[in-house]
């Protein structure tokens, strides 16, 4: 799996991310930061990337748009911040989240992560 995270997200979560085998950048690292949501998917797919946001409404509209227009996408992860926190604490739960879907086809698909029982 490839993913691209979004810019609140930080390069110690993509370091974790490599570390189990999910090949994650980040969109500061890419020199994104400050593009808008559709240029952050764009960038996405250029690159293969699902990208992981915590920006329901904006991706989930963005996403519906793509796809209506014809489009195809990589995938969205949605984090929903109610359930996973950015500070160093919320990494590991974050990442499982994401590698219990990892085997998942995620091709135009908008997905919900999910806290594991695995922190």
């Amino acid at each position: 799996m490839k993913l691209l995270l979004d810019e609140i997200y930080p390069a110690t979560l993509a370091a974790a991310l490599d570390a189990v085998n999910i090949a994650a950048s980040t969109v500061v690292e890419l020199g994104l930061a400050g593009k808008s949501d559709p240029d952050i998917l764009a960038a996405a797919i250029e690159r293969d990337c699902a990208l992981l946001t915590e920006n329901i409404e904006d991706f989930a509209h963005i996403s519906a748009q793509h796809l209506t227009a014809a489009g195809h996408h990589p995938g969205i992860l949605i984090a929903p911040s109610a359930r996973f926190s950015r500070r160093p604490a919320g990494i590991a739960p974050l990442v499982s989240a994401i590698r219990a879907v990892a085997d998942q086809r995620l091709e135009d698909r908008v997905v919900y992560l999910k806290r594991t029982s695995d922190r």
